[in-house]
Parts: C-alpha cells; sequence; structure tokens
C-alpha cells in the first residue's frame, strides 16, 4: 500500500468557474472596479493560480464575452433550426434566451456594456457574430409579422433583448419556473407591441443666456465620459472639449471623480423633478404612464443620466455612491408602488422584475447605435414602456 498522500484533483472546469465569478464582479462593480487579486480571493485561489488559466484580466473578460456569445448563437442555432411554424420558432428562442438569463445572470448584458474593455479584434468579432444573431431574430420576427418594417422589427428585437438584460441591473428573483415564464411574457409583450405613427419633430428652442463657466465644463466631461468612457478621458481633454487649459479645470472640479459626482447628482436632480411633474395626476394608472413617458423624454435630454447611470461606481467617493443608489432605489420603488395599485394582484417581486424591464428597455435603446437615431424614439420608446407595464 502507498503512504504518499492523495493529491487534491483540480476541478476539470476551473477555468469556466473562474470566469463565472469574475462575471460576477464585473456585473456588480464594473470592469475597472475589479482586480485580478479580488477575482482570485473571491475564487478561493491564489494569484498564480488564476494566472495558470489566464493572462490578465482582460483575457478574463474576453473569455466571459465570448462565451456569453457562444450560447446566444446556440441557443439561436437549436430555435430556429426546424420546420415549425414562426410562432412556436420565437416562442421556443424566447425561451431558451429567458433560460440563458436567468441561469447566467451575470453574463445576461456583460457583453454588450463591458464589451468596450475588449481588445480590437474581439470587439469587431463580437459586433459581427452578434449582429448575426440579431438578423436571425428579425427574420423570425418578420415571419410572425410580416406587416414591419424590417427597421422596425429589429427594434423590436433590441427591446426584447433588453427584457433579458434587464435581470443583470437588480438582484430581484422569483422561482425559476415562474422566472422564466415571466420574461418570455415580457418578451412577447415587446415584440407585439404596435410602433406608433410617425410624428414631426418638435421645434428646437434655443437657450436664454450663456452657462457658466463651471457648467460648459461639466457639459464637456459629459460628452466625453458618454463618447469615450470614464477612463479614457484626461482633464486635459475636458479642458480643450470646454475651451480652456486643462489646469484651470481644476479651478472648478478637484478631479474627475468630482465631475463624475457632480454628473450623478445633476442626473438625479432631473430625474426627481421629473417624476414630481408626472405623478400630478388624478389616478395611479396616469401617474404610471406619465412616469414611463417623462422618464424617456428625461433620458433622451440629459446625457447626465446616461452618463451617470453607466458609469462605473468604482471611480466615486462611498458616500456618494450611497447617496446615488438610494435616489435610483426610491425611484424604482414609485414605479413598483403604482404597479401594485394599478394591478392589485400582482406581487410586489414581479412588480419590480416588470419595472426594471421597462427602464432597462429605455436605457439600453437610447445607447443602441442601430436604433438611437431613429427619428420617432421618444414615442416609441414610450409605446414599448407602456407594453411592458400593462398599458398598452
Amino acid at each position: 500500500m502507498s503512504t504518499h498522500p492523495a493529491r487534491a484533483s483540480r476541478p476539470r472546469d476551473r477555468k469556466a468557474q473562474l470566469a463565472a465569478v469574475a462575471a460576477e464582479l464585473f456585473r456588480a462593480r464594473g470592469y475597472h472596479g475589479v482586480s485580478v487579486i479580488e477575482i482570485a480571493t473571491a475564487a478561493g485561489v491564489t494569484g498564480p493560480a488564476l494566472y495558470r488559466h489566464f493572462a490578465d484580466k482582460q483575457a478574463i473578460l474576453t473569455y466571459v464575452v465570448l462565451g456569453g456569445i457562444d450560447e446566444m448563437e446556440s441557443v439561436t442555432a437549436t430555435a430556429l433550426a426546424d420546420s415549425a411554424p414562426p410562432s412556436e420558432q420565437l416562442h421556443a428562442l424566447l425561451t431558451g434566451l429567458a433560460t440563458q438569463a436567468v441561469e447566467r445572470r451575470e453574463i445576461a448584458a456583460l457583453w454588450r456594456w463591458e464589451g468596450p474593455h475588449l481588445p480590437r479584434e474581439q470587439r469587431r468579432q463580437i459586433r459581427r457574430r452578434s449582429g448575426a444573431v440579431l438578423e436571425a431574430w428579425t427574420k423570425a420576427i418578420l415571419a410572425r409579422r410580416p406587416e414591419l418594417a424590417a427597421e422596425d422589427a429589429e427594434l423590436l428585437c433590441w427591446a426584447a433583448l433588453s427584457v433579458f438584460g434587464s435581470v443583470a441591473v437588480h438582484h430581484t428573483s422569483v422561482a425559476r419556473k415562474r422566472f422564466i415564464p415571466l420574461l418570455v411574457e415580457l418578451a412577447h409583450t415587446v415584440l407585439d407591441a404596435t410602433l406608433p405613427e410617425s410624428t414631426p419633430a418638435p421645434a428646437v428652442t434655443g437657450s436664454l443666456g450663456t452657462p457658466s463657466r463651471r457648467a460648459q465644463v461639466l457639459a464637456a466631461a459629459t460628452a466625453l465620459f458618454g463618447e469615450r468612457g470614464f477612463h479614457a478621458v484626461s482633464m486635459e481633454d475636458i479642458g480643450a472639449a470646454a475651451g480652456i487649459a486643462g489646469p484651470s479645470v481644476y479651478r472648478h472640479f478637484p478631479s474627475k471623480a468630482a465631475l463624475m459626482v457632480a454628473i450623478g447628482h445633476r442626473a438625479a436632480d432631473r430625474l426627481t423633478l421629473a417624476a414630481e411633474q408626472a405623478l400630478r395626476a388624478p389616478d395611479e394608472r396616469t401617474a404610471l404612464a406619465r412616469l414611463a413617458t417623462s422618464y424617456v423624454h428625461t433620458l433622451l435630454h440629459s446625457p447626465e443620466l446616461l452618463v451617470s447611470f453607466g458609469a462605473d461606481r468604482a471611480t466615486m467617493p462611498d458616500r456618494d455612491k450611497a447617496d446615488l443608489l438610494r435616489v435610483q432605489r426610491d425611484y424604482v420603488a414609485q414605479w413598483v408602488t403604482l404597479l401594485g395599485a394599478v394591478f392589485p394582484d400582482l406581487p410586489a417581486r414581479e412588480a419590480k422584475i416588470r419595472a426594471h424591464a421597462a427602464l432597462t428597455i429605455a436605457n439600453d435603446l437610447s445607447r443602441t447605435g442601430r436604433v438611437k437615431t431613429r427619428p420617432d424614439l421618444e414615442t416609441e420608446l414610450s409605446a414599448l414602456l407602456h407594453a411592458v407595464l400593462g398599458l398598452g
């Protein structure tokens, strides 16, 4: 009999386990808010052990994101491969995507919003592969709704994708046997929605007076953060965009983090004011409809909102992060409360999932290059949010 101790064997899927831990951390904190050592610690391994599987943090993200695309392609191919009627194919596709979102919640939207941190070649690959998947979805919708224009079907595809991606932005859950059908139901609601007729764009009015230098700096930072991301912008870039020397920016804001905090508080103020105006309604149903419409309008006309809510919160001091998170939670709570009043039989958790699905549709589509330039996007988003909320 051997006297040598048995060596512990490594799990055969250790690389996938490490990637899953990293994906959850990326979802919670953002790519720049997580270090390799933190990933290793959370996974219960040493740094050198992690480096045996991945060269660096970017390699981990690449593995996670491309794995998510692999799964989406597989679900799509399986659902659309047979000769079932279009409605059955579409339902199978939505069920597969909902199952993937519930079971792999940590990557439900990661491939879209953390993709810019990948190498250029991987970004091109993601655009090509996701474009092919979206084209397959669009064809499936057109087979069921041939009256739609192709670009309208694509818009509905993006909205349905946002329903599934919404599970990545909150922690609310229901039993799996209910969660998956609920997401499928919401996605079907989006794909069945009737888009409003085209309406003339309102006239653009000029502003009164000249903004202060501080306001100009804040506007320049907002635009640059939105275009390039927080970490790719320097104070010199902000100064140049505002028409001043880089060091002069420090007279108004002591750091980039202070700029992000100011943007966040301005966004919160605008959101709160819009909600207060929307809630001056004769009944809860009208209030909920106005709240959704006001959110879309504020989102599309206040760049601070998109920059703030899509920001890497690791750049902010803890107190400011907590304040802005409280504002967001209070705001979502207003939607959930109104949903409960309009639909008394709707469980609170399902109301919250429904509210987040609606909000994510607006957040995602207003940042999606292929649809954000649509001339009637504001009325279209309002109609989609009303449908998801049950107000259609």
